[in-house]
């Protein structure tokens, strides 16, 4: 059996997700899936065949269980005394959007491909973007019942 390959242009969309409500993991892998372009008919793994993706209202994006208070972040700068720890709940104050983005980047290939797919990820702390004029659809993520 052959390699497939998509013929001519590869159809990427705009789609914008509203982070409101939503569990930030849940959010995180449906919005992958979207970059990584699975649910697109193009799909071939070793081509970017995602699409664009706006997220709108990061800042009221949650998080179940203890996470807000026990969770925390580590980065070490390689030298003596070098790792720094911040806390969940101080990062999300902080900046909400580009948390919501490390957790769907985190979701993409660590390769090439992957931070090609990055870069079409677009992340707003409230629900204005400045993409009206790519005509995004928006996209209902199923909501957790409460």
């Amino acid at each position: 059996m052959s390699t497939y390959f998509p013929k001519g242009e590869i159809a990427r969309g705009w789609y914008v997700v509203d982070a409101e409500g939503q569990t930030l993991g849940r959010l995180a892998s449906r919005v992958a899936r979207l970059l990584i372009g699975k649910d697109n008919p193009q799909y071939t793994p070793f081509l970017d065949t995602g699409s664009h993706v706006v997220v709108i209202n990061a800042g009221k994006v949650r998080v179940t269980g203890m996470k807000a208070e026990q969770k925390k972040y580590h980065r070490y700068s390689g030298f003596p005394g070098g790792l720094r720890t911040e806390e969940f709940k101080h990062r999300f104050e902080r900046s909400p959007e580009r948390l919501v983005e490390q957790t769907i980047t985190g979701m993409l290939p660590h390769t090439k491909l992957g931070r090609a797919m990055a870069a079409k990820l677009k992340v707003y702390r409230g629900d204005k973007h400045p993409h009206q004029a790519q005509k995004p659809q928006t996209i209902e993520l199923a909501r957790k019942r409460a």
